[in-house]
């Protein structure tokens, strides 16, 4: 077969995951969401405070109020001492804090990646789940092309619904962050907390890593997804179980931390950005290196078994 021919056929599968209205449903929601997150945002004290001439005055006069603060309130502690940190940064290394822009916004906007997940996985839990239902899976596997070609291509497909997604978050959550809030420059320079402490970065850079890493995690949940809507014929199943598991993952890896064995589940290795940040991993001994292996072997697993049921699925009394 041809590359054209399998260009072609991948065409055909997003063509068809692209005419349906639940797919622009998703992308409503997904807009209506970013402007609902900038409109609160937008609302919050201090949201668009900018500093003058004299920041480092006010920075320091901000940092006498925060104390005074927390004299007064016991429970104001932890945030006010990372606040005066961050502020005495600034300070240290003549940083100048910008206001609060487009870039901040699609920084933190990287929390909704979540939400993407859980459209591909509808997206990944119907594509050949659906063929069954429908009961379309005759017609496409009586076409001369194998089996491995045509799971190939819907994979690739829910691959590329997850990755303009993804695109359509960020450029949107940047377009609708520089209406709310303006823009600081073409690429601002940061302070934020790391793994390290604080640190300076660029706003670009800041991106880059941050949604970098969520896409690491997009691509195993879609994946997983897409491996159980091959290995069961019914979509509602594959889509729940893939929910649920995505949902209670968190909860089912802080269940078993105290055990050896907990660092090779799937969900305590697929959020990366524990890693550049002070959370951590969920065992000390688990590094970056360990994290990406384990994903690499559940991958196979997950396209192996894909493969296999698929392949070898009898489909004649569809």
């Amino acid at each position: 077969m041809s590359l054209a021919n399998i260009f072609g056929l991948i065409w055909n599968e997003v063509s068809k995951i692209y005419i349906q209205k639940s797919t622009w449903i998703m992308y409503i929601f997904l807009a209506v969401l970013i402007i609902a997150v900038a409109a609160i945002t937008a609302t919050t004290d201090g949201a668009n405070k900018e500093y003058g001439e004299d920041w480092q005055e006010e920075l320091q006069t901000e940092n006498e109020a925060l104390t005074e603060e927390m004299q007064e309130e016991e429970f104001l502690v932890d945030m006010n001492t990372q606040k005066i940190e961050m502020n005495q940064y600034h300070m240290d290394n003549g940083i100048k804090p910008v206001s609060y822009d487009a870039w901040q916004f699609v920084i933190e906007n990287a929390m909704l990646s979540s939400v993407i997940s859980l459209l591909t996985i509808i997206v990944a839990g119907g594509i050949v789940a659906n063929e069954f239902r429908w009961g379309t899976i005759k017609q496409l596997l009586i076409r001369p092309i194998s089996r491995t070609v045509i799971l190939l291509s819907k994979y690739i497909a829910v691959l590329i619904f997850a990755l303009i997604t993804l695109a359509f978050l960020l450029i949107l959550s940047w377009i609708t962050g520089a209406l709310f809030f303006g823009v600081a420059g073409g690429n601002p320079e940061l302070v934020i907390r790391n793994s390290e402490g604080i640190a300076s970065v660029t706003a670009i850079g800041e991106v880059i890593s941050g949604y970098g890493f969520k896409l690491v995690n997009l691509f195993m949940m879609a994946t997983f997804a897409f491996m159980i809507s091959s290995i069961f014929r019914n979509s509602a199943l594959a889509i729940g179980m893939a929910v649920f598991l995505m949902m209670a993952g968190t909860s089912i890896v802080q269940f078993f931390a105290d055990k050896v064995w907990s660092k090779f589940i799937l969900f305590a290795n697929t959020d990366l950005t524990i890693y550049d940040s002070q959370i951590g991993p969920v065992r000390e001994e688990m590094t970056m290196g360990f994290s990406i292996g384990v994903l690499v072997v559940y991958w196979i697993i997950f396209i192996l078994a894909s493969w296999l049921v698929f392949t070898r699925r009898d489909v004649a009394g569809q």
